[in-house]
Formats: C-alpha cells, sequence, structure tokens
C-alpha cells in the first residue's frame, strides 16, 4: 500500500537491530517508547515531557490506522497486526519503522513492494484480484475488524504505557486516535481521486463513520465545512517551531497559560 504513502506501508520479514515487538513495548519494555518521546522532544525541543509524548503518540496512530484501513479499502481484508509479531524500531521513520515478522499475519499475497521497496505490501490495481493468498488468514474488510486491529489491540494499551511513562490526558490521546484516523480518510481520499477509484474514498468514508460511532471516538471531533475539525488539541503550537495543525480545535495558538485546561 505504499503508493498511497508512506503511512500506508508495511514492510514484512526479519526486523533490523533496533526493532522490538510491540508487545513487549505496551506490557513489560518501556525503553523503546520512553526513547521515542525524547528524540520527539529533543527533536521538537518541546516544553513539556507530554508534548512530546502526544506527538509521538500521533505518528503512531497514524500509521496503525492507515494500515488496516488502507487494507480494508484498497484489498477487502485487515492485516492482523498482532502486537506480538509487528517489530516497531522508535528511531526509524515510516515506512522502516515497522515490520511485520510473523508471514501467517500478512494481509494479502501482493508483496512486490510498488511504491515502498522490497518487502512492502503493496496496492492491488484496479480490477486485480484482492482476496489473500491460500493459506494467509486476514480478517474481514469490516469496520468491526479495523477497531479490533487497531483501537483495542494498539491505541489502549499503548495509550496505558503512555500514562505510564509521564502524566497525559486520556482525552488528549483519544483525540489524537481521532485526529489520525480523519488522516488516514483523506489521504485514501486523495489517492482515489487521483487514480480515478471513487468507490474507495466511499468505502473509507463508510469505514470511518463506523470508527468514530464508538464512545471513545465518537467526541473526538465535528465535520466542519466537509473537514474534519478536533475538539482537543495535540499541543504542537507550545514547541519554539511549532503551529496549529489543520484540524485544531483553536482558529489561533491559545495563551500558554490555557494549555493544560484544553488538552483535558
Amino acid at each position: 500500500m505504499g503508493s498511497v504513502g508512506g503511512f500506508f506501508a508495511l514492510r514484512t520479514g526479519a526486523p533490523g537491530v533496533g526493532h522490538v515487538p510491540l508487545a513487549q513495548v505496551y506490557e513489560r519494555d518501556h525503553a523503546p517508547l520512553t526513547a521515542r518521546v525524547d528524540r520527539v522532544a529533543a527533536r521538537l525541543r518541546a516544553p513539556e515531557r507530554r508534548v512530546a509524548a502526544s506527538v509521538a503518540q500521533l505518528g503512531l496512530a497514524a500509521r496503525l490506522w492507515s494500515i488496516a484501513l488502507g487494507g480494508a479499502v484498497l484489498a477487502d481484508a485487515v492485516p492482523r497486526l498482532d502486537p506480538r509479531g509487528l517489530y516497531w524500531d522508535p528511531s526509524l521513520t515510516s515506512p522502516d519503522d515497522l515490520v511485520l515478522t510473523r508471514v501467517d499475519l500478512v494481509l494479502t499475497g501482493a508483496l512486490d513492494g510498488a511504491g515502498a521497496g522490497a518487502g512492502a505490501a503493496s496496492v492491488p490495481a484496479p480490477g486485480a484480484a484482492s482476496a489473500p493468498a491460500p493459506g494467509v488468514p486476514a480478517l474481514p474488510a469490516t469496520a468491526a475488524a479495523v477497531r479490533e486491529v487497531v483501537q483495542y489491540g494498539h491505541l489502549v494499551p499503548l495509550a496505558e504505557a503512555l500514562r505510564r511513562d509521564g502524566r497525559i490526558s486520556p482525552r488528549l490521546l483519544w483525540g489524537n486516535a481521532g485526529s489520525a484516523l480523519a488522516g488516514a480518510v483523506r489521504e485514501l481520499s486523495g489517492w482515489a481521486k487521483r487514480n480515478g477509484r471513487p468507490e474507495a474514498a466511499e468505502r473509507a468514508a463508510v469505514l470511518a463513520a463506523e470508527l468514530f460511532g464508538h464512545p471513545d471516538l465518537r467526541t473526538t471531533g465535528a465535520t466542519v465545512a466537509g473537514s474534519f475539525r478536533r475538539r482537543s488539541c495535540c499541543l504542537y503550537y507550545r514547541c519554539p517551531a511549532g503551529g496549529l495543525c489543520g484540524d485544531c480545535v483553536f482558529d489561533r495558538p491559545p495563551p500558554r497559560s490555557s494549555a493544560r485546561a484544553e488538552s483535558g
């Protein structure tokens, strides 16, 4: 799925030296997550650790939603992103940050790496068969499957791990999850328009509407003038070179003294 963008690419094969299974990060080894937050904090010169934690979580949430939603929309199947077989390197960026090592969890047999390098899952061409290869299990392309894989399988334990690492608002983290989901839909819709695939954009919108129906995501934002507008802020504007994101709840950066209130 790399032809949509780097966030949609999923590499398969052997992990690199710095890769660790996300299950390990969620359950007991928080060092990789701490290192990622420290790295983001240093790069952005974040004034508070929670700002860096927010940005780090937003990026990983965007990767996970993109891979799962992209598979559902463009390959009619959701990859089984089991945290035990999905490895993450906190020092790398998309698409090199994630590697799926358990081949029984791969989305489809179409692994020609188009647009994303060798070993990355690719988007089937219009009219191409989208069913998984024989013997390769995959979840049906439903909102429930996407939710199970991403929301329950990753975002919930990731949020818990981040809160163990430092103080950060659950409302902010769910706002980031909603923003990342809306961003994945926006990228898919843009790809669909450029490639003459209106049905893909429609499918993404339908799945997103179902996903946003969940109580944890329902209040994260609303559609304003055709675009998603979140009801919380990721705090990126608090960094020296930061600003407001396109879907930010604010129209202009608020006074620094109000940052704690807005994040919940």
